[in-house]
């Protein structure tokens, strides 16, 4: 007797038993037969314990998976994984699958040599809380185990040194060659010229991407789409491979990361759920397993979700855009507060108790930013244009709209109690980041803050973020002001510390909810709590520079690990020398309001876009305080 086993949409397993008279359905004891469409065998129509999910067949009929038929080629076991992308979604996402497959080599490439070098060192090209720890581990490996006392001393000789696992190159071609799973994980933006400019995904990288793979790849491999992609994208790499490698056995899988910045190595650790999609054909169904044993390792197989391929492409774009519009939602209840004298705050608390809406996302402010919800959005509503939906369409667009007028507002809203004029004033920045956790700047709030604040001709912007780089905030402002001709009676600095930064400023705008930002200010303790400390297997969250502690990592032994030396920069290098200065270490402290007040004009405002700071509290202080969502408590 043969088994096969099939993860339904509930990622619950369900085993069907092939016997010399057919085959019966564990769950209902009915006899399944060659009867269904597409030549599948299907069960007892009555019975509903397994819901396929797939469009291609009826969702009562179920086709039994045995490996017959199925090439060799995806009967492989997984040993080299690529990850082609070494950005946002693929440098976290291939470090934490390394971090918990230490038998399976995990290769990230990327034909940009400086992020490949940044990977490759100690000064990670992105910041998320938690990453730097988990790359640590994976890509330089440990050496020896130290029990902690002598009942576990016999487990020194048997605990293995953990080798390195993670590796990062721009040798695409050598690395794609050997790999048995590929990741597509490459920039799909908006595209800003042709048709759709505006509103459609540009896949055009992701489509180059592809094609690369498509020219050296094995036999047998699989490709997953992990870049946020239209639907149906799925039958473009399909084409790709047909038109570069004509019979070759591929299988392609949509795996959607469900990843927010600031608490992305939280989320992959700790996943609600990992959706994979998959065809309805006995291949696709070896090769979604596969991929679902690689999150296996520390995901429970009920958080693994198996449905149709078309719908795990669409799901991920109607997820992003399901939480932008509550954010949107609460920002027009935000300046309905303003006008009647009710708390935005106070509102989100008391709907957010209702379970069937919940309390996440209804923070009101300046609007969501970063490189997703936004693309997402439009991508959705170009798919409901191009299938004739045109009152779909312009449904999503407005949330987009009214991310846009929310800030739009909130300048208009410092222009006017700032007497209708910004010349001869210096307006300071605290945040640039589109959120708090993250260096990433694309699609920021704060940078269109800027942009309409240029236009008024103020005498100084003055920017403070403690985490993004001034580099980068530099070279992002001179290319907007190239491109919209923008004053040049304006000058924009980016400062290292806060103090500097509002010094002799009129105005305070609170742009990015960083805690540090906050008054009254958070106690250490609340700080900590506010943090994304993930459950790494049994690693403990502070690493130090040279050894961590491991306590019954993997559930077999537990003890010291000394980290293998971590890759040494040149002596000149300036991101060690940034990292070490003063003012870097001003960046990460609470920020001292009294001293701030003490070098700001009169009459001080402070504008708070993220609801970080208690006016009558820092009124205190000498400050006039306006916050999105809530009334004035005085008549400034």
């Amino acid at each position: 007797m043969s088994s096969s086993e099939f993860s339904s949409r509930s990622g619950s397993p369900f085993t069907f038993s092939r016997t010399s008279s057919g085959t019966s359905c564990r769950s209902c004891r009915s006899s399944i037969d060659a009867a269904g469409p597409l030549g599948n065998k299907t069960r007892n129509s009555s019975c509903t314990s397994i819901d396929s999910g797939y469009e291609e067949i009826d969702f009562k009929t179920l086709s039994l998976f045995d490996n017959e038929g199925v090439p060799s080629d995806f009967t492989a076991e997984t040993r080299n994984v690529v990850f082609v992308g070494a950005g946002y979604v693929g440098g976290p996402t291939a470090a934490v699958i390394a971090y918990f497959n230490p038998h399976i080599t995990v290769t990230v490439v990327d034909k940009s040599e400086d992020r490949i070098a940044g990977w490759q060192s100690k000064h990670l090209p992105i910041h998320e809380p938690g990453l730097y720890d988990v790359v640590r581990v994976a890509r330089d490996g440990w050496d020896g185990v130290h029990p902690w006392d002598s009942a576990e001393a016999q487990l020194k000789d048997s605990t293995p040194t953990r080798l390195p696992n993670l590796f990062f190159s721009t040798d695409c071609d050598t690395h794609i060659a050997a790999a048995d799973i590929v990741f597509l994980a490459v920039n799909t933006p908006t595209k800003n010229a042709g048709v759709g400019a505006g509103a459609a995904t540009d896949l055009s990288m992701f489509e180059s991407a592809a094609r690369s793979v498509a020219m050296v790849a094995k036999p047998g491999i699989i490709i997953v789409e992990k870049s946020t992609v239209p639907c149906r994208t799925a039958d473009v790499i399909r084409d790709v491979f047909r038109s570069y490698r004509p019979g070759m056995p591929v299988e392609v899988l949509s795996n959607p990361e469900f990843l927010a910045e600031g608490t992305a190595i939280k989320d992959l650790m700790q996943p609600s759920r990992i959706l994979i999609g998959a065809a309805q054909t006995p291949a696709a169904h070896v090769a979604s397993e596969r991929l679902a044993s690689l999150y296996a390792s520390w995901v429970p197989r009920s958080s693994i979700l198996t449905v149709g391929l078309w719908s795990s492409e669409l799901s991920k774009l109607v997820a992003n855009a399901m939480l932008a519009q509550r954010i949107s939602s609460m920002n027009t209840v935000s300046a309905i507060c303003e006008k009647t004298g009710a708390d935005v705050d106070d509102v989100a608390f008391a709907i957010g108790q209702d379970p069937r809406l919940g309390s996440r996302f209804l923070k009101a402010g300046l609007g969501f930013g970063g490189s997703c919800f936004k693309k997402d959005i439009l991508s959705l509503s170009y798919l409901a244009e191009s299938l004739d939906l045109p009152e779909v369409a312009a449904y999503w667009r407005s949330v987009v709209g009214i991310n846009e007028w929310q800030c739009r507002r909130y300048v208009k809203l410092v222009i006017k109690k700032l007497n209708g004029s910004l010349r001869g004033k210096k307006i300071a920045l605290l945040g640039y980041a589109f959120k708090k956790d993250t260096a990433d700047t694309r699609e920021s709030q704060a940078a269109e803050v800027v942009k309409h604040l240029w236009g008024e001709e103020p005498r100084e912007i003055a920017i403070f973020d403690p985490q993004c780089r001034k580099e980068d905030i530099d070279a992002e402002l001179r290319g907007f002001a190239q491109k919209s001709n923008l004053s040049e009676r304006t000058a924009v600095n980016v400062y290292a510390d806060a103090y500097s930064a509002t010094s002799d400023a009129a105005a305070v705008l609170i742009l990015t909810e960083w805690d540090q930002f906050s008054y009254p200010p958070k106690s250490e303790e609340a700080a900590r709590a506010s943090k994304p400390v993930p459950d790494m297997g049994g690693l403990r969250y502070e690493i130090s520079e040279s050894t961590t502690t491991i306590p019954g990592f993997g559930g077999q032994w537990g003890g010291e690990v000394a980290l293998r030396s971590e890759p040494d920069c040149a002596s000149d290098c300036n991101l060690c020398s940034d990292h070490e200065t003063t003012a870097n270490q001003h960046a990460r402290e609470n920020l001292d309001w009294e001293r701030l007040a003490d070098g700001m004009r009169e009459p001080k405002w402070v504008f708070d876009s993220r609801g970080l700071v208690e006016p009558l509290a820092l009124a205190q202080l000498g400050f006039r305080v306006d916050s999105l969502g809530k009334a004035s408590a005085r008549p400034w």
